[in-house]
């Protein structure tokens, strides 16, 4: 029995201790079906919140990618009605109708009412398949209010409708057809989710990074609500070299053309699409098994890395631009590269149910061998570009000596002073790391307000002073030593880049106090930057926080109310005001957190009781890069861009 059978059965029968403590087999609560869904979703669906919602449709059109990667289906539709229910329409062959042989009951029935059920577990269905487990629209049933499916299949459209997993309608033909294809139409259960609206460009980018992977398939994605009108046809035909050139669109390449290298053997195929920027210090790789992402990487990037790293030493040592012992590591190599990797397979072996790594180890082989021979080849048939990326990652090899060379000075440094912390540091009493809280403050006057206000148990500050380094446009030795960066760096205790240890961090909360004006934005954007870039487990970690300082004071007499922002300040007014509405209300708009007596600041902006704060997420890697790329990088005319789309969203800069 597999560990995440184990694990299963496990989670699906709960114990539960009765009142007199006793503990036998009646506290044992077995949960059969689809019950087992509803009563843990995120064993299924990762979290009830917006990505639990979302991943529902993705499941239901990743059955009919299925059908795609095996040749059946070249259209998808992916449609928010008016109601806010979702529509999944393909062209693919249509879900079996007929009788399955081990339950007695039609196929269609089986893969929506019966977990680890469909087509991905042999019999010729699927020889490649991204639903590992067979759970997919059998979940989505089980955590819908209502689901109705239409089958257009040999001539006839055959419907089934369901509430909550259970049958409502038997198979039913209900109509003739000259087409061929799946019709999923549901309305996600308001009992488990905590909001049931769905994101337009949260969709439509998903559905974007889908085409991408599977050139020639046409992906449209529809918003019919009102006021919500949008519509977007995806259509890639150059598939992941599209994707390349997209992702780096707002960069400046080093070489023109994408280098795109695949592979085909019997029951897996393998696919590479890289691209080397000239402006940009950092590597984007995505990875991805039969069309799934893998964020925590794999055995296919594992051997990606390897032959890259190995293929360029070779090279370099071959046309003599490497010397005697000079060697270039990993990050030489991969400094400032967009990569695509893409491979599907049988029997696709993920870790978790999330699906987040790929574990078949033959992948690692079969990668590595397709970079070793086709990006050899490559290099050997295209000098000038060989000749460039070689320069780049000597360029970054020195870089990296220099900033190995500034790490072992801040280390040497830190010995001698036995680990000093920052001179400007008001560090906390508290030592559990779990429970303290450093704030991050723009300016000494603010960071005095802090100081003065602060719960000096659990509560750290840490002042700054002018504006901190670009870290987008500076490579890793411009960084260590930067008088601006150290004292985060050492404040913090967990180290930067490939030395960073979670494990020593010394609070785990990270806020930043900023001003709500342009400056104070852009020191927030700055200090996020760095901290995506050389210290990104402090964001996938959930510890760092944005502090939300109110903008507006009321005050009617003795009687003062802060306001966080203008979307509330009418609201207050007329509260102030008092029944008659003839109160004399007094606004004062904040010029600055240093403007703050500090028990004001205390009250409005650090109180655990009465603060504001918004955590950190990151939540799509790829639109933080291109964001981040966009607002930091070297290029104005993006940037310009991106200002005229989204300035009719901003608030709260300098009103």
């Amino acid at each position: 029995m597999s560990d995440e059978t184990n694990r299963e059965i496990l989670e699906n029968n709960t114990a539960v201790t009765a009142a007199d403590g006793s503990y036998d087999a009646s506290q044992i609560q077995v949960l059969e079906g689809l019950e087992a869904v509803r009563k843990r979703p995120g064993m299924y669906i990762g979290s009830t919140s917006a990505s639990g919602l979302h991943h529902l449709v993705y499941e239901i059109v990743d059955n009919a990618i299925d059908e795609a990667l095996a040749g059946f289906c070249d259209e998808v539709s992916v449609i928010i009605e008016a109601d806010g229910t979702i529509t999944v329409v393909d062209n693919g062959r249509g879900i079996p109708i007929d009788t399955q042989e081990q339950t007695g009951t039609s196929a269609l029935e089986v893969v929506f009412t019966v977990l680890h059920a469909g087509g991905k577990f042999g019999g010729g269905g699927y020889k490649v398949s991204g639903g590992l487990h067979g759970v997919g629209a059998s979940v989505v049933n089980a955590l819908s209010e209502w689901l109705n499916v239409r089958v257009h299949r040999d001539g006839k459209i055959h419907e089934m409708r369901f509430s909550r997993g259970d049958i409502i309608q038997k198979i039913t033909v209900v109509g003739d057809t000259d087409k061929s294809g799946t019709e999923v139409t549901f309305k996600p259960d308001n009992e488990i989710f905590d909001d049931c609206t769905f994101s337009y460009e949260t969709l439509r980018t998903r559905m974007r990074e889908q085409a991408f992977l599977n050139g020639g398939l046409r992906i449209t994605v529809r918003d019919e609500r009102d006021g919500h009108s949008a519509e977007d046809t995806m259509y890639y035909e150059g598939g992941i070299r599209e994707f390349v050139s997209y992702i780096n669109r707002n960069k400046t390449p080093l070489h023109e053309n994408v280098i795109y290298l695949s592979e085909a053997r019997e029951t897996s195929t393998a696919e590479i699409a890289l691209q080397y920027c000239g402006d940009v210090y950092n590597e984007f790789l995505l990875s991805f098994a039969n069309n799934i992402n893998t964020p925590d990487g794999g055995m296919h990037e594992t051997g990606f890395k390897a032959a890259l790293t190995r293929v360029l030493n070779d090279y370099g040592k071959k046309t003599n631009l490497l010397k005697g012992d000079d060697k270039l590591s990993g990050e030489d190599c991969r400094e400032g590269v967009t990569a695509i990797i893409s491979v599907r397979l049988m029997e696709a072996q993920f870790e978790g149910q999330t699906k987040s790594k790929l574990g078949n180890s033959e992948m690692r082989t079969f990668v590595d061998n397709l970079i070793s021979d086709k990006l050899a080849t490559f290099l050997e048939e295209n000098p000038a570009v060989a000749r460039a990326i070689l320069d780049k990652a000597l360029t970054a090899s020195r870089a990296r000596e220099a900033a190995r060379k500034a790490r072992e000075n801040i280390r040497r440094k830190n010995a001698l002073e036995g680990m000093s912390l920052p001179g400007k540091l008001a560090d906390c009493n508290e030592g559990n790391p779990a429970l303290t809280e450093i704030y991050i403050v723009e300016g000494d006057s603010a960071g005095g307000s802090a100081k003065g206000g602060r719960d000096s148990r659990f509560q750290a500050i840490l002042p700054l002073w002018g504006k901190m380094l670009n870290v987008e446009k500076a490579r890793a030795d411009k960084v260590y030593g930067n008088e601006k960066l150290t004292p985060v760096i050492t404040a913090l205790g967990a180290g930067i880049g490939e030395d960073f240890d979670e494990s020593k961090l010394r609070y785990h909360k990270v806020i930043i106090m900023a001003d709500a004006d342009v400056d104070g934005s852009h020191i927030r954007t700055l200090l996020l930057t760095f901290f995506f870039r050389f210290m990104r487990p402090l964001i996938e970690g959930g510890y760092v926080y944005a502090a939300q300082p109110p903008l507006f004071k009321l005050t009617r007499g003795k009687n003062i109310r802060w306001v966080l922002d203008d979307t509330e300040l009418e609201t207050a007014l007329e509260e102030m005001r008092g029944e008659d509405g003839k109160g004399k209300v007094d606004i004062t708009r904040n010029k600055g957190l240093g403007e703050m007596d500090a028990h004001e600041l205390w009250d409005t902006t650090m109180n655990p009781e009465t603060r504001t704060l918004k955590r950190i997420e990151l939540t799509d890697a790829l639109q933080a890069d291109e964001v981040f790329t966009v607002l930091m990088g070297e290029k104005v005319e993006p940037r310009k861009e991106y200002i005229e789309k989204y300035a009719k969203y901003a608030i709260n800069l300098d009103m």
